[in-house]
């Protein structure tokens, strides 16, 4: 089971900024940014996200490169090699992972 922050009890505690000031001017976030080293030496395997990727049973080199691999191959590979079940499980939790950690919660 992957560990879930609870965003909502730890904003009532301290005063957030806009979204603006976490953001920026960016439209994107860039893949490395969210599963940074923090988050992957915790729940998974690997050290990087791209070592992850590049770990993974396809001919994948890079994260820009993903969605290449057949969803069923790379839900299996997360469940293998990290502590969630599947992928849809570990983006929610880096979601959660940079904006606690943009928050400084």
């Amino acid at each position: 089971m992957a560990p879930q922050i609870n965003l909502e009890e730890a904003a009532k505690a301290t005063e957030l900024p806009s979204a603006e000031e976490v953001l920026g001017d960016r439209d994107e976030i860039p893949i490395e940014e969210l599963f940074d080293s923090e988050f992957m030496a915790q729940y998974t395997e690997f050290t990087t996200f791209e070592e992850m990727v590049r770990a993974s049973p396809s001919n994948v080199d890079s994260p820009r490169e993903l969605t290449l691999i057949p969803d069923g191959t790379w839900d299996e590979f997360v469940s293998e090699t990290t502590m969630f079940d599947d992928e849809e499980e570990m983006v929610f939790a880096v979601r959660d992972h940079w904006v606690a950690t943009k928050l400084g919660l």
